[in-house]
């Protein structure tokens, strides 16, 4: 039984609030105060999608409920993750279907105005869903190749969504708008491994923890041994080449956009820095850049895109 319009309402902005104050948490600027109002509004509101697509697959919800009871998912089945992503599923078609009632959960109305305006298809949003069941049944994986078909799903429509909302998609950019967003999304495990096998899942392929002699047990151990600090330095290394590539992508761009996908790879450089500047030992915890070397990766990123562009 739903409550009173009043009571509604402040569940719907509380729940909301919530979700999007983890931007600040992020290793890169998600929608920076330079860029229009108009692209800040609409990157907010599918870094609000995105953020709650992961928090259900993660079950990092907000306590209370707040979040099933939008999706229409009863309290008893509340902490039922495929059932929370089936009914988020739901509710994204209806932002996509003029006819039908409006989504019952605030992020995905918030949603609406921005696919509308910006013209965007339901694929990537669609693609987020898809990792996020993929992480109720897969925890492992076998090869390198195996995680990057995951980052097409986990990370690569974020930026698609970007460059949807700035109106410059094209082959190229897609193409290396997916080498950043894999890099992202590698560096993030890099700096989660712990966090992640706390939560029964491995991102560092199995065959490369072979290679250098890893078993789970040493990721479980409070600081990283040799072995540990080789393999995460051989998968930074690859997630950096990957960033190289988006040089590219900031110099084909102008304007407001260059410095924001200028933070996007920053970022990237920056939370690679830290995770050298730890030792690759990312065990004891996620190596965070400070902001004064974030501000200097993306000031070297703007000069190599302006010598390229």
């Amino acid at each position: 039984m739903t409550g009173p319009p009043q009571v509604r309402s402040v569940d719907s902005s509380r729940s909301s609030r919530t979700t999007l104050d983890k931007a600040a948490d992020e290793n890169f600027p998600v929608a920076p105060f330079f860029v229009p109002r108009a692209w800040r509004a609409d990157l907010m509101a599918v870094y609000g999608y995105a953020r709650l697509v992961d928090d259900i697959g993660d079950g990092d919800l907000a306590p209370g409920g707040a979040d099933a009871r939008h999706l229409g998912v009863p309290p008893d089945r509340g902490d039922d993750r495929a059932a929370l992503l089936d009914a988020l599923e739901a509710d994204l078609r209806r932002v996509f279907d003029p006819a039908a009632q409006a989504p019952g959960h605030p992020l995905l109305r918030a949603l609406i105005p921005t696919v509308r305006r910006r013209s965007l298809t339901p694929e990537p949003f669609l693609g987020l869903i898809g990792a996020n069941r993929q992480d109720q049944v897969v925890r492992r994986y076998e090869t390198y190749d195996d995680l990057l078909a995951y980052c097409e799903l986990s990370a690569n429509p974020v930026g698609r969504l970007v460059l949807g909302i700035t109106g410059t998609t094209s082959p190229e950019r897609v193409r290396r708008s997916d080498a950043v967003c894999t890099a992202l999304q590698i560096v993030e495990h890099l700096q989660d491994v712990a966090e992640d096998l706390g939560r029964d899942r491995v991102y560092l392929p199995a065959e490369d923890m072979k290679r250098f002699r890893v078993t789970e047990a040493d990721l479980a151990a409070p600081t990283a041994n040799a072995s540990v600090r080789s393999l995460i330095a051989f998968e930074a290394e690859r997630a950096g080449q990957l960033l190289a590539e988006g040089t590219a992508l900031v110099g084909s761009v102008h304007g407001r956009l260059r410095l924001l996908l200028a933070g996007f790879v920053g970022g990237g450089r920056a939370a690679l820095a830290a995770i050298a500047a730890a030792g690759h030992d990312v065990l004891p915890g996620p190596p965070r850049p400070a902001k004064a070397r974030l501000l200097r990766e993306v000031g070297a990123v703007l000069r190599s895109a302006h010598r390229e562009g």
